[in-house]
Protein backbone atom coordinates (compact mmCIF):
# COMPACT_ATOMS: atom_id res chain seq x y z
CA UNK A 1 0.00 0.00 0.00
CA UNK A 2 1.28 3.44 -0.84
CA UNK A 3 -0.32 5.28 2.08
CA UNK A 4 0.17 4.51 5.73
CA UNK A 5 -3.48 5.09 6.65
CA UNK A 6 -5.68 1.99 6.45
CA UNK A 7 -9.45 2.28 6.58
CA UNK A 8 -11.83 -0.64 6.22
CA UNK A 9 -13.96 0.00 3.16
CA UNK A 10 -17.31 -1.72 2.96
CA UNK A 11 -18.07 -3.51 -0.30
CA UNK A 12 -19.62 -1.29 -2.94
CA UNK A 13 -23.03 -2.92 -2.71
CA UNK A 14 -23.36 -2.60 1.08
CA UNK A 15 -24.26 0.33 3.32
CA UNK A 16 -24.99 3.92 2.49
CA UNK A 17 -22.85 5.32 -0.38
CA UNK A 18 -20.09 7.68 0.84
CA UNK A 19 -21.34 10.40 -1.50
CA UNK A 20 -24.75 10.36 0.20
CA UNK A 21 -23.15 10.56 3.65
CA UNK A 22 -20.92 13.42 2.48
CA UNK A 23 -23.92 15.40 1.25
CA UNK A 24 -25.98 14.60 4.35
CA UNK A 25 -23.34 15.66 6.88
CA UNK A 26 -22.38 18.79 4.93
CA UNK A 27 -25.92 20.04 4.32
CA UNK A 28 -26.96 19.30 7.91
CA UNK A 29 -24.02 21.30 9.27
CA UNK A 30 -24.88 24.14 6.87
CA UNK A 31 -28.45 24.24 8.17
CA UNK A 32 -27.28 24.09 11.77
CA UNK A 33 -24.99 27.02 11.05
CA UNK A 34 -27.71 29.21 9.53
CA UNK A 35 -30.10 28.52 12.42
CA UNK A 36 -27.51 29.02 15.15
CA UNK A 37 -26.11 32.19 13.60
CA UNK A 38 -29.64 33.56 13.59
CA UNK A 39 -30.01 32.70 17.25
CA UNK A 40 -26.55 33.86 18.36
CA UNK A 41 -26.44 37.14 16.45
CA UNK A 42 -29.93 38.65 16.72
CA UNK A 43 -29.20 41.07 19.55
CA UNK A 44 -25.79 42.07 18.19
CA UNK A 45 -27.23 42.55 14.70
CA UNK A 46 -30.19 44.59 16.00
CA UNK A 47 -27.85 46.90 17.90
CA UNK A 48 -25.09 47.31 15.31
CA UNK A 49 -26.85 46.71 11.98
CA UNK A 50 -30.43 47.84 12.76
CA UNK A 51 -31.71 44.44 11.64
CA UNK A 52 -31.94 41.39 13.89
CA UNK A 53 -31.63 39.06 10.89
CA UNK A 54 -28.65 40.80 9.25
CA UNK A 55 -26.05 38.08 9.90
CA UNK A 56 -28.51 35.23 9.43
CA UNK A 57 -29.63 36.58 6.04
CA UNK A 58 -26.04 36.99 4.87
CA UNK A 59 -25.13 33.51 6.06
CA UNK A 60 -28.10 32.08 4.19
CA UNK A 61 -26.84 33.77 1.03
CA UNK A 62 -23.34 32.39 1.69
CA UNK A 63 -24.83 28.92 2.21
CA UNK A 64 -26.69 29.04 -1.11
CA UNK A 65 -23.55 30.33 -2.84
CA UNK A 66 -21.56 27.56 -1.15
CA UNK A 67 -23.91 24.89 -2.47
CA UNK A 68 -23.57 26.38 -5.96
CA UNK A 69 -19.79 26.49 -5.65
CA UNK A 70 -19.68 22.86 -4.45
CA UNK A 71 -21.77 21.79 -7.45
CA UNK A 72 -19.49 23.67 -9.86
CA UNK A 73 -16.32 22.25 -8.29
CA UNK A 74 -17.81 18.75 -8.43
CA UNK A 75 -17.92 19.16 -12.21
CA UNK A 76 -14.25 20.17 -12.51
CA UNK A 77 -12.08 17.17 -13.54
CA UNK A 78 -9.37 16.23 -11.08
CA UNK A 79 -6.90 16.37 -13.97
CA UNK A 80 -7.34 20.15 -14.01
CA UNK A 81 -6.26 20.44 -10.38
CA UNK A 82 -3.29 18.18 -11.06
CA UNK A 83 -2.19 20.11 -14.16
CA UNK A 84 -2.63 23.48 -12.45
CA UNK A 85 -0.40 22.78 -9.45
CA UNK A 86 2.17 25.48 -10.22
CA UNK A 87 -0.54 27.99 -11.11
CA UNK A 88 -2.37 27.32 -7.84
CA UNK A 89 0.89 27.63 -5.89
CA UNK A 90 1.53 31.01 -7.51
CA UNK A 91 -2.00 32.20 -6.79
CA UNK A 92 -1.79 31.07 -3.17
CA UNK A 93 1.51 32.81 -2.46
CA UNK A 94 0.51 35.90 -4.43
CA UNK A 95 -2.67 36.57 -2.46
CA UNK A 96 -0.83 35.94 0.82
CA UNK A 97 1.62 38.65 -0.24
CA UNK A 98 -1.05 41.02 -1.58
CA UNK A 99 -2.93 41.10 1.71
CA UNK A 100 0.18 42.64 3.30
CA UNK A 101 0.07 45.56 0.85
CA UNK A 102 -2.30 48.55 1.06
CA UNK A 103 -4.89 46.30 -0.61
CA UNK A 104 -5.30 44.37 2.64
CA UNK A 105 -7.91 45.25 5.23
CA UNK A 106 -7.07 45.29 8.94
CA UNK A 107 -9.65 44.22 11.52
CA UNK A 108 -8.86 43.91 15.25
CA UNK A 109 -5.14 44.23 14.57
CA UNK A 110 -4.97 41.48 11.92
CA UNK A 111 -4.59 42.08 8.19
CA UNK A 112 -6.25 38.99 6.74
CA UNK A 113 -8.80 40.26 4.23
CA UNK A 114 -8.89 41.77 0.77
CA UNK A 115 -12.09 43.79 0.18
CA UNK A 116 -14.00 42.94 -3.00
CA UNK A 117 -16.94 45.31 -2.97
CA UNK A 118 -19.87 43.57 -1.24
CA UNK A 119 -17.69 41.21 0.79
CA UNK A 120 -14.17 40.60 2.04
CA UNK A 121 -12.06 37.57 1.11
CA UNK A 122 -9.97 35.96 3.83
CA UNK A 123 -6.94 35.04 1.76
CA UNK A 124 -5.72 32.23 4.01
CA UNK A 125 -8.83 30.17 3.18
CA UNK A 126 -8.06 30.34 -0.55
CA UNK A 127 -4.32 29.86 -0.08
CA UNK A 128 -4.74 26.69 1.99
CA UNK A 129 -6.63 24.91 -0.80
CA UNK A 130 -4.17 26.11 -3.45
CA UNK A 131 -1.16 24.88 -1.46
CA UNK A 132 -2.75 21.51 -0.68
CA UNK A 133 -3.51 21.00 -4.39
CA UNK A 134 0.09 21.83 -5.33
CA UNK A 135 1.51 19.52 -2.65
CA UNK A 136 -0.73 16.65 -3.76
CA UNK A 137 0.68 16.98 -7.27
CA UNK A 138 4.24 17.16 -5.91
CA UNK A 139 3.74 13.99 -3.85
CA UNK A 140 2.56 12.09 -6.92
CA UNK A 141 5.25 13.41 -9.29
CA UNK A 142 8.20 13.15 -6.91
CA UNK A 143 7.22 10.35 -4.57
CA UNK A 144 10.50 8.41 -4.85
CA UNK A 145 12.51 11.58 -4.26
CA UNK A 146 10.19 12.64 -1.44
CA UNK A 147 10.41 9.31 0.38
CA UNK A 148 14.07 8.48 -0.16
CA UNK A 149 15.97 11.79 -0.05
CA UNK A 150 16.19 14.70 2.34
CA UNK A 151 16.18 17.17 -0.55
CA UNK A 152 12.91 15.79 -1.88
CA UNK A 153 11.42 16.07 1.61
CA UNK A 154 12.71 19.60 2.24
CA UNK A 155 11.43 21.11 -1.03
CA UNK A 156 7.73 21.13 -0.03
CA UNK A 157 8.69 22.05 3.53
CA UNK A 158 10.44 25.18 2.24
CA UNK A 159 7.31 26.15 0.29
CA UNK A 160 5.21 25.62 3.41
CA UNK A 161 7.67 27.61 5.51
CA UNK A 162 7.48 30.57 3.11
CA UNK A 163 3.68 30.51 3.17
CA UNK A 164 3.73 30.21 6.95
CA UNK A 165 5.92 33.30 7.27
CA UNK A 166 3.41 35.29 5.22
CA UNK A 167 0.56 34.00 7.40
CA UNK A 168 2.37 34.82 10.64
CA UNK A 169 3.05 38.38 9.45
CA UNK A 170 -0.73 39.01 9.01
CA UNK A 171 -0.86 37.59 11.78
CA UNK A 172 -2.91 34.39 11.39
CA UNK A 173 -1.28 31.83 13.64
CA UNK A 174 -4.33 29.54 13.62
CA UNK A 175 -4.35 29.21 9.82
CA UNK A 176 -0.61 28.54 9.93
CA UNK A 177 -1.09 25.63 12.33
CA UNK A 178 -3.96 24.14 10.28
CA UNK A 179 -2.07 24.44 6.98
CA UNK A 180 1.20 23.01 8.31
CA UNK A 181 -0.46 20.14 10.15
CA UNK A 182 -2.65 19.19 7.17
CA UNK A 183 0.18 19.40 4.65
CA UNK A 184 2.62 17.45 6.80
CA UNK A 185 -0.06 14.87 7.55
CA UNK A 186 -0.61 14.45 3.82
CA UNK A 187 3.14 14.05 3.24
CA UNK A 188 3.35 11.51 6.06
CA UNK A 189 0.53 9.47 4.53
CA UNK A 190 2.47 9.37 1.26
CA UNK A 191 4.98 7.06 2.94
CA UNK A 192 7.69 9.37 4.31
CA UNK A 193 9.35 7.87 7.38
CA UNK A 194 8.47 9.37 10.74
CA UNK A 195 12.17 9.87 11.51
CA UNK A 196 12.33 12.61 8.87
CA UNK A 197 9.58 14.52 10.66
CA UNK A 198 11.18 14.52 14.11
CA UNK A 199 13.73 17.32 13.42
CA UNK A 200 11.03 19.33 11.63
CA UNK A 201 8.61 18.87 14.53
CA UNK A 202 11.28 20.04 16.96
CA UNK A 203 11.95 23.15 14.85
CA UNK A 204 8.22 23.91 14.57
CA UNK A 205 7.71 23.55 18.32
CA UNK A 206 10.69 25.82 19.02
CA UNK A 207 9.46 28.46 16.57
CA UNK A 208 5.91 28.23 17.94
CA UNK A 209 7.22 28.71 21.46
CA UNK A 210 9.27 31.70 20.31
CA UNK A 211 6.23 33.29 18.66
CA UNK A 212 4.31 32.90 21.91
CA UNK A 213 7.08 34.18 24.19
CA UNK A 214 8.02 37.20 22.07
CA UNK A 215 4.44 38.30 21.32
CA UNK A 216 2.87 39.62 24.55
CA UNK A 217 -0.74 39.09 23.42
CA UNK A 218 -0.06 35.44 22.58
CA UNK A 219 1.70 34.92 25.92
CA UNK A 220 -1.33 36.38 27.71
CA UNK A 221 -3.58 33.95 25.88
CA UNK A 222 -1.49 30.98 26.99
CA UNK A 223 -1.37 32.19 30.59
CA UNK A 224 -5.12 32.81 30.64
CA UNK A 225 -5.70 29.41 29.06
CA UNK A 226 -3.86 27.70 31.90
CA UNK A 227 -6.04 29.44 34.51
CA UNK A 228 -8.77 31.59 32.91
CA UNK A 229 -10.50 32.28 36.24
CA UNK A 230 -7.42 34.04 37.59
CA UNK A 231 -8.15 37.03 35.33
CA UNK A 232 -11.70 36.34 34.24
CA UNK A 233 -12.51 39.96 33.40
CA UNK A 234 -9.49 40.55 31.14
CA UNK A 235 -7.34 37.93 29.38
CA UNK A 236 -9.49 35.01 30.51
CA UNK A 237 -12.81 36.67 29.71
CA UNK A 238 -13.69 34.85 26.48
CA UNK A 239 -12.86 31.42 27.82
CA UNK A 240 -14.67 31.87 31.12
CA UNK A 241 -17.80 33.11 29.34
CA UNK A 242 -17.59 30.16 26.98
CA UNK A 243 -17.29 27.72 29.89
CA UNK A 244 -20.26 29.37 31.59
CA UNK A 245 -22.27 28.73 28.41
CA UNK A 246 -21.33 25.05 28.52
CA UNK A 247 -22.26 24.88 32.18
CA UNK A 248 -25.65 26.51 31.64
CA UNK A 249 -26.49 24.07 28.86
CA UNK A 250 -26.22 20.98 31.10
CA UNK A 251 -27.74 17.90 29.37
CA UNK A 252 -30.43 19.25 27.06
CA UNK A 253 -29.79 23.01 26.98
CA UNK A 254 -31.93 26.05 27.69
CA UNK A 255 -33.69 25.92 24.31
CA UNK A 256 -33.18 27.58 20.93
CA UNK A 257 -32.97 31.36 21.29
CA UNK A 258 -32.76 31.31 25.10
CA UNK A 259 -29.01 31.72 25.47
CA UNK A 260 -27.88 34.33 28.00
CA UNK A 261 -24.22 34.35 26.99
CA UNK A 262 -25.02 35.68 23.51
CA UNK A 263 -26.45 38.84 25.12
CA UNK A 264 -23.12 40.69 24.89
CA UNK A 265 -21.40 38.47 27.45
CA UNK A 266 -19.57 36.11 25.09
CA UNK A 267 -17.61 37.99 22.36
CA UNK A 268 -17.76 36.58 18.82
CA UNK A 269 -20.76 34.43 19.75
CA UNK A 270 -21.79 33.95 16.11
CA UNK A 271 -18.27 33.33 14.77
CA UNK A 272 -15.42 31.78 16.75
CA UNK A 273 -17.53 30.77 19.78
CA UNK A 274 -20.73 29.57 18.15
CA UNK A 275 -20.08 26.05 19.46
CA UNK A 276 -20.44 27.40 23.00
CA UNK A 277 -23.86 28.86 22.11
CA UNK A 278 -24.88 25.49 20.63
CA UNK A 279 -23.84 23.86 23.92
CA UNK A 280 -25.83 26.40 25.95
CA UNK A 281 -29.01 26.13 23.90
CA UNK A 282 -28.92 22.39 23.16
CA UNK A 283 -26.75 21.07 25.99
CA UNK A 284 -24.41 18.12 25.92
CA UNK A 285 -26.71 16.22 23.56
CA UNK A 286 -26.63 19.03 20.98
CA UNK A 287 -22.86 19.42 21.30
CA UNK A 288 -22.32 15.70 20.78
CA UNK A 289 -24.65 15.76 17.76
CA UNK A 290 -22.50 18.44 16.12
CA UNK A 291 -19.37 16.50 17.05
CA UNK A 292 -20.83 13.35 15.47
CA UNK A 293 -21.69 15.24 12.27
CA UNK A 294 -18.12 16.49 11.95
CA UNK A 295 -16.81 13.03 12.77
CA UNK A 296 -19.02 11.59 10.02
CA UNK A 297 -17.85 14.23 7.53
CA UNK A 298 -14.18 13.57 8.25
CA UNK A 299 -14.63 9.78 8.24
CA UNK A 300 -16.41 9.91 4.88
CA UNK A 301 -13.63 12.11 3.47
CA UNK A 302 -11.01 9.60 4.60
CA UNK A 303 -13.00 6.67 3.19
CA UNK A 304 -13.40 8.42 -0.16
CA UNK A 305 -9.66 9.13 -0.25
CA UNK A 306 -8.82 5.57 0.75
CA UNK A 307 -11.06 4.10 -1.94
CA UNK A 308 -9.45 6.40 -4.50
CA UNK A 309 -6.09 4.98 -3.47
CA UNK A 310 -7.40 1.45 -3.92
CA UNK A 311 -8.66 2.44 -7.39
CA UNK A 312 -5.11 3.55 -8.31
CA UNK A 313 -5.95 7.28 -8.31
CA UNK A 314 -2.90 8.64 -6.44
CA UNK A 315 -3.46 12.38 -6.96
CA UNK A 316 -7.13 12.13 -6.03
CA UNK A 317 -6.30 10.13 -2.92
CA UNK A 318 -3.57 12.50 -1.76
CA UNK A 319 -5.66 15.61 -2.50
CA UNK A 320 -8.63 14.10 -0.67
CA UNK A 321 -6.57 13.32 2.43
CA UNK A 322 -5.21 16.87 2.51
CA UNK A 323 -8.62 18.55 2.18
CA UNK A 324 -10.19 16.24 4.76
CA UNK A 325 -7.41 17.08 7.20
CA UNK A 326 -8.02 20.80 6.59
CA UNK A 327 -11.68 20.50 7.55
CA UNK A 328 -11.14 18.10 10.44
CA UNK A 329 -8.24 19.93 12.08
CA UNK A 330 -9.96 23.31 11.91
CA UNK A 331 -13.13 21.86 13.45
CA UNK A 332 -11.19 20.12 16.21
CA UNK A 333 -9.18 23.24 17.05
CA UNK A 334 -12.28 25.45 17.15
CA UNK A 335 -14.20 23.09 19.44
CA UNK A 336 -11.11 22.58 21.62
CA UNK A 337 -10.75 26.36 22.02
CA UNK A 338 -14.44 26.66 22.97
CA UNK A 339 -14.09 23.99 25.64
CA UNK A 340 -10.78 25.27 27.02
CA UNK A 341 -8.63 22.43 25.72
CA UNK A 342 -6.53 24.83 23.62
CA UNK A 343 -5.62 28.52 23.96
CA UNK A 344 -7.97 30.99 22.29
CA UNK A 345 -7.45 31.22 18.52
CA UNK A 346 -9.41 33.03 15.85
CA UNK A 347 -10.56 30.00 13.85
CA UNK A 348 -14.11 29.50 12.64
CA UNK A 349 -16.09 26.27 12.90
CA UNK A 350 -16.35 25.03 9.27
CA UNK A 351 -19.84 25.30 7.74
CA UNK A 352 -21.29 26.54 11.05
CA UNK A 353 -19.61 29.83 12.03
CA UNK A 354 -20.52 33.10 10.34
CA UNK A 355 -18.24 34.03 7.46
CA UNK A 356 -18.35 33.72 3.71
CA UNK A 357 -14.69 32.94 3.02
CA UNK A 358 -14.51 29.98 5.38
CA UNK A 359 -17.86 28.58 4.26
CA UNK A 360 -17.11 28.85 0.54
CA UNK A 361 -13.63 27.35 1.00
CA UNK A 362 -15.09 24.40 2.89
CA UNK A 363 -17.69 23.92 0.16
CA UNK A 364 -14.87 23.79 -2.40
CA UNK A 365 -13.27 21.00 -0.35
CA UNK A 366 -16.56 19.11 -0.24
CA UNK A 367 -17.03 19.57 -4.00
CA UNK A 368 -13.57 18.11 -4.65
CA UNK A 369 -14.28 15.13 -2.38
CA UNK A 370 -17.54 14.54 -4.26
CA UNK A 371 -15.64 14.71 -7.56
CA UNK A 372 -13.12 12.14 -6.33
CA UNK A 373 -15.89 9.68 -5.51
CA UNK A 374 -17.68 10.36 -8.81
CA UNK A 375 -14.53 9.72 -10.86
CA UNK A 376 -13.80 6.58 -8.88
CA UNK A 377 -17.29 5.23 -9.56
CA UNK A 378 -16.92 6.13 -13.24
CA UNK A 379 -13.67 4.20 -13.34
CA UNK A 380 -15.31 1.16 -11.77
CA UNK A 381 -18.16 1.29 -14.29
CA UNK A 382 -15.69 1.57 -17.15
CA UNK A 383 -13.73 -1.40 -15.80
CA UNK A 384 -16.94 -3.46 -15.63
CA UNK A 385 -17.80 -2.52 -19.21
CA UNK A 386 -14.31 -3.41 -20.40
CA UNK A 387 -14.52 -6.71 -18.56
CA UNK A 388 -17.89 -7.45 -20.15
CA UNK A 389 -16.45 -6.68 -23.59
CA UNK A 390 -13.49 -8.95 -22.95
CA UNK A 391 -10.97 -6.11 -22.89
CA UNK A 392 -8.29 -5.55 -20.30
CA UNK A 393 -9.43 -2.88 -17.78
CA UNK A 394 -7.59 0.40 -17.96
CA UNK A 395 -5.30 0.86 -14.98
CA UNK A 396 -4.62 4.16 -13.29
CA UNK A 397 -1.26 5.64 -12.48
CA UNK A 398 0.56 4.09 -9.54
CA UNK A 399 2.96 5.69 -7.12
CA UNK A 400 5.69 3.30 -8.15
CA UNK A 401 5.24 3.87 -11.91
Amino acid sequence: MSFSLHLTSAPEQRGIPPLSLLIFSSVTLLLVGVVMIGSASMDTAALNMNSAYYYMARQLVYALLGIGVALMVANVPLSWWERSGWLLLGVGLLILALVLTPLGRTVNGSTRWIPLGLFNVQVSEVAKICLIAYLAGYVVRRRDELVNTWLGFLKPVIVLAFASVLLVIEPDFGATVVLMASALGMIFLSGVRLSRFLPLIAVCVAMGAALVVFQPYRLKRVVSYLDPWQDQFDTGYQLTQSLIAFGRGEWTGVGLGNSIQKLFYLPEAHTDFIFAIIAEEFGLIGSLAVLVLFGLLVWVGLVISRRAEEAKMPFASCFGYGLTLLIGLQAVINMAVNTGLLPTKGLTLPLVSYGGSSLLATCVCIGVLARIEMERLDRLEQADRDKGNGRKPKGGARYDD
